[in-house]
């Protein structure tokens, strides 16, 4: 399978092709068709798995990214639900060692999923825009 590209520059999946025209997936839509040829080009160096993930939109896609199990995704979504938490009260409320807590926040914060804030006074996080949307999109989907 291969990333092709209308003239458009809309981007499918082949699925087959025949001398005249070709099977496409549109990963978006989630629909096949038969396209001409000579209306097709190949998408050199992209993934079709890449392109196959490009159907889920961005903010969940790095929400998906940052979070590698239930605790993560959990400490997110309590994060958005919550607003801006303390250090210490995230300390005091999960059961996560500094360390961890430290690895997640770290990866939370690479991935623009959560902001330095101020809570209660002292130094903490808040979700940003990009993770309320995610979270928000998940939700409405599930």
């Amino acid at each position: 399978m291969r990333t092709v590209s209308d003239t458009d520059g809309t981007r499918y999946l082949l699925r087959k092709q025949s001398s005249d025209t070709s099977l496409v997936y549109d990963p978006e839509t989630g629909t096949e068709q038969y396209i001409d040829n000579e209306e097709l080009k190949a998408v050199d160096g992209e993934s079709p798995l890449v392109t196959a993930a490009g159907a889920i939109d961005a903010p969940v896609r790095r929400l998906l990214t940052a979070t590698h199990d239930d605790q993560s995704l959990g400490l997110l979504v309590e994060l958005v639900d919550r607003g801006p938490c303390s250090v210490l009260e995230l300390l005091d409320s999960y059961d996560l060692c500094e360390s961890d807590l430290h690895g997640l926040l770290t990866e939370f914060r690479a991935a623009g999923l959560i902001k330095e804030s101020t809570a209660d006074g002292r130094r903490g996080y808040d979700a940003t825009d990009l993770a309320t949307t995610a979270v928000g999109q998940l939700r409405t989907d599930s």
